[in-house]
């Protein structure tokens, strides 16, 4: 079950995610911090920190690869500015998880990782992805934390998997109570055959179905392939049984599925969209193509300030900052996790994530700078998230989350409207 509360733009939502950033204003002249010792007084740990990054460089997601890399790099930045940990820079070796339709890349990129001795890994953003390395990552002894897996399979799958975004049963339920409250009674789902897909439309279709409102088109056996690229037939098939409303759940393909939607005369404001295809499309529809249609994200929605330093260490501004707040946290945890159990190895960051995410209580803090000072003073903190979401629970998930909720303008780009807080 997932609870609900609508909240605006300004209030303490952007507080958290704007408070995360005193931190990163602070260079390590200003610190008092000694790096090299912990809350039990002193450290004998003396390797460096190496976290490898396993993100979209390329493939149907590699829209959302910048803004992952720059998490992950601002974090790092933020860490080495104030002195490092154990002594020494925090070392970021990032790799290509490509996409299912490339399974060989995310393959390599773990085997090199894995010999490159890595803590933990931040990644990957799909969760089929993860799914066909994630026993590897768990079988070297090494943390995987995902900044943007949402897929229901993926809850308590192993102790050395973890993530920062939350599963389709908090994002499902705010999109399909999205829908329900538009006045959709009947749904067509237009999804791909992915364990992604499949496990967010079944939390939609079941929010939808509760409601007293009917799936048209989308159930089991409905799914398209990842590599399909013709989409005529498809979108008579789905128009055919006509529906109210029409969720697209898709990556790259969407590309394809809205000309073919919109050109058989389906109205774009009666068309959803999920975290993996609600992006930036002005450079390729003509304008007003997609106004008024809508979409999620998970995770709140990051401060004007948080995303100046993201474009900042990207080296120009990013077109999407989806999961960029995850990846920071991400990796921030992983780091205070190594400073807590005074070790830079896989099992340290496993044993002691739950703990500095907040999951045993402790002292609010936001940023490096503020939690290491806590950590080596001794006491249990709770990690404010710029992405908004809660401590990890037993299955190693987010114990709450914000969800995003978005609506595209005449120039094809989603414009943040709110976010829904929900626990799960």
């Amino acid at each position: 079950m997932a609870r609900w509360n609508t909240i605006a733009r300004g209030t303490a939502l952007a507080a958290v995610a704007s408070l995360a950033l005193a931190a990163c204003a602070s260079g390590g002249d200003d610190d008092p911090t000694d790096s090299t010792t912990t809350g039990d007084g002193g450290s004998t740990n003396t390797d460096a920190l190496k976290i490898g990054s396993l993100l979209p460089l390329t493939g149907s997601l590699a829209f959302l690869g910048p803004p992952e890399v720059a998490g992950v790099e601002l974090a790092a930045k933020e860490i080495n500015d104030a002195g490092g940990i154990f002594g020494a820079d925090v070392e970021i070796i990032h790799q290509d998880s490509s996409d299912t339709d490339n399974p060989q890349i995310a393959s390599s990129s773990v085997s090199a990782l894995i010999a490159d001795e890595v803590a933990a890994i931040v990644g990957a953003a799909s969760s089929s992805v993860s799914l066909n390395v994630v026993d590897d990552i768990s079988n070297a002894g090494i943390v995987q934390i995902s900044p943007a897996n949402t897929s229901t399979a993926l809850s308590g799958y192993s102790p050395f998997y973890f993530r920062t975004a939350p599963p389709d049963t908090v994002q499902g339920s705010a999109l399909g109570n999205l829908i329900v409250e538009d006045g959709i009674e009947k749904l067509g789902i237009l999804l791909f055959a992915d364990d992604y897909a499949t496990s967010l439309r079944d939390v939609v279709q079941g929010v939808v179905e509760e409601s007293g409102g009917e799936l048209t088109y989308g159930t089991s056996g409905d799914e398209f392939q990842t590599d399909a690229s013709n989409f005529e037939s498809i979108v008579q098939d789905v128009l055919a049984t006509e529906p109210d409303g029409i969720l697209v759940i898709a990556f790259d393909q969407t590309k394809n599925i809205i000309p073919a939607l919109v050109g058989a005369g389906y109205p774009a404001d009666q068309l959803y969209f999920t975290d993996g295809n609600t992006a930036d499309y002005s450079g390729d529809f003509d304008a007003g193509v997609m106004t008024g249609a809508k979409g999620t994200i998970p995770g709140a929605n990051p401060s004007d300030d948080f995303k100046t330093l993201l474009d900042d260490v990207n080296g120009g501004e990013l077109d999407s900052y989806a999961y960029g707040a995850e990846s920071y946290d991400a990796t921030m945890l992983v780091a205070l996790a190594a400073l807590k159990g005074d070790g830079a190895d896989g099992q340290t960051v496993r044993d002691n994530l739950a703990a500095v995410s907040g999951a045993n209580g402790g002292t609010e803090c936001t940023g490096w700078v503020a939690c290491s000072e806590l950590i080596m003073a001794g006491e249990d903190i709770i990690y404010q998230a710029v992405a908004g979401v809660g401590p990890f629970n037993a299955d190693n998930d987010p114990e709450s989350a914000y969800v995003g909720v978005y609506v595209f303008d005449d120039a094809n780009v989603p414009q943040w409207t709110k976010a829904v807080f929900g626990e799960v």
